[in-house]
């Protein structure tokens, strides 16, 4: 008989062990999605319009790339904005047209215009003259 009841043990043993495999399986799987949908909530969606300006990212690997060079080319001109994410764009040099994974580009802003001191200064309030000088 103590044979048998430790056949009867030993199943019960292997049937927990199988339930709490099951359990972590379980456990793996609810952890992924929560950490997926986390991930998802963070991305921004880029959008891109016709005629609007982007910047290109260079992949290509380099001998020398330099640590202080930007890797992003252009400004490109939007031709055409394809489903799922594929952009056409066309360079301002050469005009050449190009078909790139949007993944790839950022929109490109216009320069900020940049006021000298003298133009602040005659932009100001003169009643604002002892503030801005310190006086």
């Amino acid at each position: 008989m103590a044979l048998d009841e430790a056949g009867l043990h030993r199943k019960l043993q292997l049937q927990e062990l199988e339930e709490i495999r099951n359990e972590a399986y379980e456990n793996a799987a609810i952890y992924k999605a929560k950490t997926k949908a986390w991930h998802d909530k963070l991305i921004i969606r880029k959008e891109f319009k016709v005629g609007q300006k982007v910047l290109l990212f260079q992949s290509r690997l380099r001998l020398f790339p330099g640590k202080l060079r930007s890797r992003w080319i252009g400004p490109f001109i939007v031709v055409k904005v394809f489903p799922h994410g594929a952009v056409e764009i066309q360079s301002e040099a050469t005009s050449k047209i190009l078909k790139v994974n949007g993944q790839r580009l950022k929109p490109y802003f216009e320069g900020f215009t940049v006021f000298s001191k003298i133009d602040l200064i005659s932009r100001l309030d003169t009643s604002a003259w002892p503030f801005v000088c310190g006086w």
